[in-house]
């Protein structure tokens, strides 16, 4: 498995519970409901603030 910047895996668990709550939403506006979807979007957010994640393939 990959290793992450400890902020990363914060965004992602963060994200994670957003998902669960039904409070996470896509870039289009709809709700998210797919697990690797949010951890996703939790590495996006995390590399837009400038945590150590790899770049997207």
């Amino acid at each position: 498995m990959a290793k992450y910047s400890k902020k990363a895996g914060e965004k992602v668990e963060e994200t994670m519970h957003e998902m669960k709550d039904g409070k996470l939403k896509s870039g289009s506006g709809k709700k998210v409901t797919s697990k690797k979807q949010a951890i996703a979007i939790g590495l996006s957010e995390a590399r837009k603030e400038g945590a150590k994640v790899p770049k997207k393939k």
